[in-house]
């Protein structure tokens, strides 16, 4: 019966539409899929968070991850739970072709939004994000300026400079960018400029979700 049960939910999971979110580091992919999600009800599928709680919680395919990093079967394992019938939204997944090529296999992904943003934006973004280090709250030397009584006490974090930005966005345009064509030749692509406003920007992931509901 439990086998049954679960090759019931993976077959209404395959029904379901999955909506696939993907851009360069920095443009805003989390606060577009607080916005995905409130809007559609799917829940977010993070692999990175996926495999630190597998591995905290000490699960077979956790132990598995721990060693080899078994994305696939995490996700085919995550697609077995009763909020994920309707679809879920994947954040950072994909990240190259392969991957999209073994997702396709065990999800029905129907609409993937990219957000695009130019490079030298991306790193005017990271570069100039500063850390108070007694809340964690992030501003921003030009687009979120921290009141007076804490900007003395700010930091820039490690990873948030020019060089680092550099390289991760050069990874990005080699193994994640390419995706976006892999997509469009199946007619699933939507390309959203992310180059304004948070509030913009949300508006037209809204629109892109409602329009491919």
């Amino acid at each position: 019966l439990r086998v049954c049960l679960k090759t019931a939910r993976r077959l209404a999971c395959l029904m379901a539409g999955s909506i696939v979110l993907f851009g360069p580091p920095g443009a805003g992919k989390g606060t577009q899929a607080g916005r995905i999600v409130n809007l559609t009800g799917k829940p977010q599928v993070s692999t990175g968070d996926m495999l630190r709680s597998a591995v905290k919680a000490g699960s077979p395919m956790g132990m598995a991850a721990k060693e080899f990093m078994v994305i696939i079967g995490l996700i085919e394992e995550r697609l077995q739970g009763d909020d994920a019938d309707s679809g879920v939204l994947f954040d950072g997944f994909p990240r190259t072709i392969p991957q999209a090529e073994s997702l396709e296999r065990i999800a029905n992904v129907t609409s993937v939004i990219s957000i695009e943003v130019p490079d030298d934006a991306i790193v005017e973004r990271i570069v100039g994000r500063r850390m108070d280090p007694e809340t964690d709250e992030i501003y921003h030397v030009t687009f979120k300026p921290a009141p007076s009584e804490v900007e003395s006490r700010l930091i820039q974090r490690p990873d948030d400079n020019e060089e680092t930005v550099r390289a991760r966005l050069e990874a990005y345009h080699a193994q994640t960018a390419p995706l976006a064509d892999w997509y469009a030749e199946r007619g699933l692509l939507i390309s959203i400029d992310g180059n304004s406003s948070i509030e913009e920007v949300g508006s037209s992931v809204e629109d892109a979700v409602r329009n491919n509901a």
